[in-house]
């Protein structure tokens, strides 16, 4: 009987690691070919790892909650047949010095991803599982607090409910007493500004929030509490500016109502205005390039391909944001069927990790919701952000060769979020009055 290595595929661009949400297989069970055998998150999307061969799954690796590396082995799978876990080696000699190349790179890793991940001890033989070490980051306890917090799992470790149990009491306890001084030290501190500068800098504990008994306290979901970090990271890291516009869509709101009877009929999908915006907004950042771009230190990477992130709702009211990649070399068919079919997916929780990867920027529609207008957030490492308001029928002065006058039109505003650290005033303008002419000059005999 040969072992096959089960690892954890590579995921896309950026993603370096994923979290096991749960095991679909039990130790004994008999897995198929393409059959999954797990259920992982990453901080871009929700997958699952399918088996390469048939066989018997006889060893798990990991728990649910461990985070696991891009290429580590998470499960043992014994297949039928002689030979050894190497199964693409062109010679058994090749296999065993690959295995063994293989088995001392593994050991070299483990030893550096100690030496880095490890907390360092500083009383006692304290050991901390990768979940609790998850939390204390994502919570911002310190070494030191992490050492104080009493464990009831076996042979003392700090289990997942001890680290829970000190966030929820923790609030009780002055922040002073976490890291404890010398009395004459404090003073001295409060008083004199050098030796406060001398202290590590820290990130601020937010203040507890009382709730009383007739309050209901709702765990953050996993997805929910990644969005949040992504939202203070993209503040934290961009400096935000907005710049709105509004936009006669009149020949658009006619063009579609004409068509989209038609075309429903003709392609069995519906015609919206998404993919008409994405077009506009495809055609801006051509003519527009420093529009993108991303920054890297203090570097700007101005990217070759237009890749188009369109912000898309889940089922429990998240956002999750799929790629139109390379939009600008679609036209309206292919872009209206790539709309619908990453919408589609997302809704029922079907994307891939490279549904999500690679945009350059983004464009969220507000307007679903009933919003005219917003400040979007930008979704790092991009500069750019496009909210579309809600289409609204309103009186507006007309200009013609006779003389103006007052008449209905359908109008929207468009709020540009962009980053004032790369992309100045004129840009993140110019940028935006680009879209809002290309679709005021919407073509009304154009076909699709």
């Amino acid at each position: 009987m040969a072992k096959f290595e089960l690892k954890l595929p590579k995921m896309g661009e950026s993603v370096a690691e994923a979290t096991i949400t749960s095991w679909l297989k039990d130790i004994g069970d008999t897995i198929e070919a393409d059959e999954a055998v797990l259920e992982i998150a990453t901080d871009k999307v929700d997958s699952e790892v399918p088996s390469e061969v048939d066989g018997v799954l006889v060893e798990k690796l990991f728990d649910v909650d461990d985070v696991v590396q891009v290429g580590q082995t998470i499960a043992i799978i014994e297949t039928e047949g002689g030979g050894t876990v190497e199964v693409k080696a062109p010679a058994a000699e090749t296999a065993k010095q690959e295995v063994s190349k293989a088995a001392t790179e593994v050991a070299q890793t483990v030893v550096a991803a100690k030496e880095t991940v490890q907390p360092v001890i500083s009383s006692g033989d304290r050991f901390y599982s990768p979940l609790v070490k998850n939390i204390a980051k994502e919570e911002g306890i310190s070494q030191a607090e992490l050492d104080t917090i009493p464990g009831t799992g076996k042979d003392g470790r700090v289990t997942k409910n001890d680290i829970k149990s000190y966030l929820q009491s923790r609030s009780s306890a002055p922040i002073a007493d976490k890291q404890p001084q010398p009395t004459e030290e404090l003073k001295v501190e409060a008083k004199v500004e050098p030796a406060a500068e001398q202290k590590t800098p820290q990130t601020p504990t937010p203040k507890p929030v009382v709730s009383s008994g007739d309050d209901e306290i709702i765990e953050m979901t996993r997805m929910g509490k990644l969005i949040s970090k992504h939202m203070i990271d993209s503040v934290q890291t961009s400096a935000h500016v907005q710049s709105f516009i509004e936009a006669d869509v009149t020949k658009i709101w006619n063009w579609r109502n004409k068509y989209k009877d038609s075309f429903k009929k003709r392609e069995g999908e519906n015609l919206t205005f998404t993919p008409i915006f994405m077009e506009a907004v495809a055609k801006a950042l051509r003519d527009f390039p420093m529009m993108n771009i991303s920054v890297q230190g203090d570097s700007i990477i101005k990217k070759k391909h237009i890749n188009l992130g369109m912000a898309a709702a889940l089922p429990d009211g998240n956002l999750i944001v799929p790629v139109i990649k390379d939009a600008d070399q679609l036209n309206l068919l292919g872009m209206a069927k790539k709309v619908n079919d990453l919408a589609n997916r997302a809704r029922e929780n079907k994307l891939s990790p490279d549904d999500i990867q690679g945009g350059t920027y983004t464009v969220t529609n507000v307007g679903t919701f009933g919003s005219i207008m917003g400040t979007p957030i930008i979704n790092q490492p991009q500069v750019g952000i496009l909210a579309l308001g809600a289409i609204r029928k309103v009186p507006a002065v007309i200009e013609t060769p006779q003389g103006d006058f007052i008449g209905i039109r359908y109008k929207m505003f468009m709020s540009h979020s962009y980053d004032h650290r790369v992309v100045n005033g004129a840009l993140g303008g110019q940028f935006v009055k680009a879209v809002k002419d290309y679709l005021e000059a919407w073509d009304t005999n154009r076909e699709i």
